[in-house]
């Protein structure tokens, strides 16, 4: 069977060679006679598959030593209670709205304490992203909070906002992995698997010491707290297995191929393809500010809606399937995570033209 090209912003591709690897250890895990969905999380089999996942992320990232790598199950979205639930102190945050994503968090958190709005691109429907280079932030606020990218718009923040002695929050969900990140630099980093690291069901937290604490939000459920998961090397209960197995075996695959600094070369190029074509097509036209768009999620329009949905309808009949925008914005977008080939991303590009030449700009 011919395998798509899968341009869904989530769940989305995984490397061949991971599916490959997976399949042949399926029924028999290197000679132990059961599946990794089968076994125990307290045998000692699958504590050396989680431990060297850790172990692998952390050279991956350079993570330093003082921060904790958790695994929780939930996804980001359980993230938006879990951050001000054990950061809160004064019950102050201070966020910056980019999006769908990083609105939702704000509400969320606005359950804990009082959000304060620093910056927004909400005046022009979340098409660009706020300038953050001089904030004006709440003296009192427990951290500021940032969505890296914006998975919905397919936007970027480049440039990491100065949180001015206050603890920083990246949600880097949808473009975790797709470059280097320095770490240092935030309290707290979060990102759901369900992009570029593995199957959905888990999600990657990594959490600076200091900031994890018992004195939590009050009546915080034992499951929800970081503590948790830090004392228990992320199996108080049975941890989503099989997703961390894929999760690590990702990993392995980032570092085989250069690292983190080769993935973004890799990415860069893919998006150049996509976005000089966008911008020299007549039908086609951008969503997003130029300096501002993403290289994970290319959001695009025709400007007309039924062009946009017999575009997503041919395409997906061709092999090019989930282009359709997200439910909320309508229009077309083309999720291209580390795992999407050049191939891909070329193979997209000829179709469009093709459907340009089909649909001319009259």
């Amino acid at each position: 069977m011919k395998r798509i090209y899968n341009f869904s912003a989530g769940p989305a591709m995984l490397p061949e060679e991971v599916l490959r690897e997976a399949q042949e250890e399926m029924l028999d895990y290197r000679g132990c006679g059961m599946s990794v969905m089968e076994m125990s999380h307290r045998s000692k089999v699958y504590e050396e598959i989680i431990a060297n996942a850790e172990k692998d992320l952390r050279t991956l990232l350079n993570v330093p030593q003082n921060y904790k790598i958790l695994f929780i199950q939930g996804g980001g979205t359980q993230q938006f209670a879990m951050v001000p639930m054990n950061l809160v102190k004064n019950g102050v945050f201070d966020y910056i709205l980019t999006g769908h994503w990083s609105k939702k968090a704000a509400e969320e958190a606005a359950m804990y304490g009082k959000v304060n709005v620093v910056a927004s691109s909400g005046d022009k429907n979340f098409s660009y992203m706020p300038d953050v280079s001089h904030l004006k932030l709440t003296e009192n606020a427990d951290y500021l909070y940032m969505c890296e990218n914006e998975t919905i718009g397919g936007s970027t923040m480049f440039h990491i906002p100065d949180a001015q002695g206050h603890v920083l929050v990246n949600d880097a969900s949808s473009n975790f992995l797709s470059h280097p990140l320095d770490v240092s630099k935030f309290g707290l980093v979060f990102a759901g698997a369900q992009k570029n690291v593995g199957p959905a069901g888990v999600v990657i937290a990594i959490v600076r010491e200091d900031l994890i604490r018992e004195d939590v939000y009050p009546s915080t459920p034992i499951m929800l707290k970081y503590k948790t998961f830090a004392e228990n090397g992320s199996m108080y209960n049975t941890p989503p297995c099989y997703a961390i197995y894929i999760c690590g075996k990702v990993f392995k695959w980032l570092l085989s191929i250069g690292g983190l600094e080769e993935m973004q070369r890799r990415n860069e190029k893919k998006a150049k393809l996509l976005y000089d074509a966008i911008d020299a097509s007549k039908l086609f036209k951008g969503i997003v500010a130029k300096p501002d768009r993403s290289l994970m999620n290319v959001t695009f329009t025709t400007g007309n809606e039924d062009l946009d949905a017999r575009f997503a309808k041919e395409a997906k009949a061709a092999g090019y399937d989930n282009l359709k925008g997200h439910r909320s914005v309508g229009g077309l977008r083309a999720s291209i995570y580390n795992a999407m080939p050049y191939e891909g991303v070329e193979a997209l590009v000829g179709f469009m033209k093709q459907f340009e030449a089909a649909n001319p700009v009259k």
